[in-house]
């Protein structure tokens, strides 16, 4: 259940209620594709502020498979997770196959085929059964199995995407309302379903497939494919005018949603969830993000990304939010080589306070697995600290 408190500095500010506990919006969740994050304990993925993760429905169907994970009780008690999880529906990543290799399945207007990325053997994947896994994982927010394809493609092709992703949407309606039934759900422990709105750039065919959805009614609706175009620019107007086709009072997902900037960007145009792989990939690869200004300062201020400002009306200092609100380092750089100073001193981790970042560099230069663990971890935080301070 969604109610939305207000809207303040062009921000949505809204509570979510789930079988697993509350949330506020704007929220981020890491994606904790195969049950957990990479390198991370769930307890310090908790202690990082994370209130919520996203777990990937296609790669727990095919590892460790559904019969385990019902035989765990469900995917919380599976990964030791006692929080909301999302999971999406397992279409980005076979569409992504698919897309990137013909060989890999086929996409018909009843189902999707597809070859397992790990040992070769066919699947099928249809609205229905997208929704069955999903149930069985037990999560508290599930997504509608979409036809995504990239915003690159044709018009005809787009618009072919919407058609199929509207029809595919009514049965996954169709199918969570026998699941509520058949299980006995009720109240808050009832899932939140999503459908997904496509149609590229092609601002006629989003605001189609959006009032379509809207038609079959869900508590949130998504962003689909890609935030960014070919050139990696940010698709502003794009993400703007979607927003605006979505209900006032419904929740709105900006799937794969992203670097720190977009993620702000997308808040000031309405988005109120995020999910992305980005704060432990880059820690991974080296890449640690950290606030620019006073490590005193608890909120962000009015100002957007293009500089122009509104009146902040609360008693607090002020951080620019400009392009250059954050930086970014890469802690592999020679010149880190004798930095002694502590890789996050006001971290709620004591090894980012109390380890260096000559140290982290050296891990780093080892490729020892101890290294990208810290990063992570300190991505982690700034990604949670940042929701904080919208």
């Amino acid at each position: 259940m969604f109610k939305l408190l207000e809207t303040k500095n062009k921000i949505r500010r809204g509570r979510i209620i789930t079988g697993h506990g509350v949330l506020e919006t704007p929220f981020f969740m890491p994606d904790a594709t195969r049950g957990f994050v990479k390198l991370s304990t769930q307890e310090e993925v908790r202690k990082s502020g994370v209130l919520a993760m996203v777990v990937n429905t296609l790669h727990l169907y095919l590892q460790p498979g559904m019969e385990i994970i019902k035989k765990g009780k469900g995917v919380h008690k599976f990964m030791n997770w006692d929080q909301p999880l999302l999971s999406d529906s397992g279409g980005f990543q076979v569409f992504s196959l698919i897309h990137q290799n013909k060989n890999m399945g086929k996409i018909y207007d009843d189902k999707v085929v597809f070859k397992s990325p790990l040992d070769g053997s066919y699947h099928e994947l249809t609205p229905e059964k997208s929704i069955q896994i999903q149930f069985d994982l037990g999560v508290d927010m599930m997504v509608c199995l979409d036809d995504c394809p990239p915003n690159e493609l044709s018009r005809e092709d787009l618009q072919k995407a919407v058609v199929r992703t509207i029809a595919w949407a009514k049965r996954c309606k169709d199918e969570y309302l026998r699941q509520v039934k058949k299980r006995k759900l009720t109240g808050k422990n009832k899932p939140l379903l999503f459908g997904v709105i496509q149609g590229g750039a092609e601002l006629d065919l989003r605001e189609h497939c959006a009032q379509e959805l809207v038609k079959i009614g869900f508590d949130g609706y998504g962003f689909g494919a890609k935030h960014l175009d070919s050139d990696d620019n940010f698709l502003e107007t794009v993400l703007a005018k979607t927003a605006s086709f979505i209900p006032q009072d419904s929740l709105r997902f900006a799937l794969g949603v992203g670097s720190p900037k977009d993620i702000v960007r997308a808040a000031k145009l309405g988005w109120d969830m995020f999910d992305c792989v980005m704060p432990t990939r880059e820690g991974r690869h080296g890449k640690l993000f950290y606030f620019k200004g006073e490590d005193k300062i608890k909120k962000l201020s009015a100002e957007n990304l293009k500089g122009t400002s509104e009146k902040n009306n609360i008693n607090r200092k002020k951080n620019n939010l400009n392009k250059d609100f954050y930086n970014s380092i890469n802690i592999s750089n020679a010149r880190f080589n004798n930095d002694f100073s502590p890789i996050n001193a006001k971290s709620k981790f004591i090894e980012l306070r109390h380890y260096n970042k000559a140290f982290l560099h050296h891990l780093f230069k080892l490729k020892e697995p101890l290294g990208q663990r810290l990063a992570s971890l300190n991505n982690l935080e700034f990604y949670q600290e940042l929701m904080k301070m919208l």
